[in-house]
């Protein structure tokens, strides 16, 4: 059985994360603020290659995007959690098919990253109250731009890579 892990273009494409994000296309953004690319990438990754995978996908994926960045807060922690969650539903449940569960599973995905920045954000800095309207602005509008997303990019991913894992 050859899973997603052993298979150098599906590896391959998780460089379009850290390169989407770089590019920011601005027609995919709302007030200023784009999708999570990397729950866009990891959701169906996990679904299709299971917990320990997207678990360790979702912690290599959140090191590269974490180079990006040049604060403190690190993605890795939501994004292991996230691989490991949607892995298990992946396994355990009857597969996902329908977009609106793709686009929700990507909406919770996206809340619970920003959710976990914001947290991070918060224990670090004392004085940060003035950042809450801008935290949440930010994490509503970028769950709400993945999740809108999702059915598109997510039934896309999930076809091809479901194609090249037999059952």
């Amino acid at each position: 059985m050859t899973r997603l892990h052993r298979q150098p273009i599906c590896v391959a494409s998780a460089l379009l994360v850290p390169l989407l994000q770089l590019l920011a296309p601005n027609w995919l953004s709302l007030d200023g603020v784009g999708p999570s690319w990397a729950v866009l990438w990891l959701l169906p990754w996990a679904l299709v290659d299971g917990p320990v995978s997207g678990a360790v996908a979702g912690a290599a994926l959140g090191l590269v995007l974490d180079g990006l960045s040049i604060g403190e807060i690190s993605q890795v922690p939501a994004l292991v959690l996230m691989g490991w969650w949607w892995g298990r539903i992946g396994r355990r449940g009857s597969p996902i098919q329908r977009s609106f569960n793709i686009g929700l599973l990507a909406w919770i995905g996206a809340l619970v990253l920003g959710l976990s920045l914001w947290l991070q954000l918060q224990l670090m800095e004392s004085s940060a109250a003035f950042l809450q309207g801008w935290a949440l602005h930010t994490t509503l509008s970028q769950a709400l731009v993945t999740g809108l997303l999702a059915p598109l990019v997510g039934s896309w991913q999930l076809l091809i890579w479901r194609r090249r894992v037999p059952a």
